[in-house]
């Protein structure tokens, strides 16, 4: 996608290892106890007991609110024929994503020096469009534009521009 590096750093992605359970393995070794993975959204409930990671071989956004504060995460697929292409954190006491836009803690700075917000589609025209120096960008977190977004923007401009991608 021609991210720079710096870029790649600044927003933190990362990669979710191609195995069952390299994250819930992660963490274990450090003493986090499962009922807390379960909780956070790193890991999922095996219906035959156990644990597994929830995001697996797909690049990681984290996700953060406002005040730059970690709520969850983002995934998306390397793999075309995998399904989701895009899968979220579930929903968590920090994580509510009618409640967070993405990029609103590196954007609102300059939203309320520009007096405007831009409204994108992704986290990677968040990203892309913060590389190229177009920092007042933020992105809804699925395919719905909330009230609660919309307000949480109104905090910063009432200068609202939707670019969205053309799709149906």
């Amino acid at each position: 996608r021609g991210l720079a590096e710096e870029t790649i750093e600044a927003f933190g992605l990362g990669y979710a290892p191609n195995a069952w359970e390299a994250t819930v393995g992660f963490f274990t070794a450090k003493g986090a106890r499962a009922e807390d993975l379960l909780a956070c959204g790193l890991a999922s409930q095996r219906e035959t007991g156990g644990l597994f990671d929830r995001f697996g071989h797909r690049v990681m956004f984290p996700i953060r609110d406002e005040r730059g504060r970690m709520a969850g995460f983002g995934a998306r697929i390397l793999d075309p024929q995998d399904v989701p292409k895009f899968l979220n954190s579930p929903q968590t006491v920090l994580f509510d994503k009618g409640h967070l836009l993405y990029g609103l803690d590196r954007a609102r700075k300059t939203i309320r020096a520009e007096e405007q917000a831009v409204i994108v589609e992704g986290y990677l025209d968040v990203i892309a469009l913060h590389q190229a120096g177009y920092t007042n960008a933020v992105s809804p977190m699925g395919t719905a534009l909330t009230e609660h977004q919309l307000n949480l923007l109104k905090r910063y401009t009432q200068r609202m521009v939707l670019a969205l991608d053309p799709d149906a």
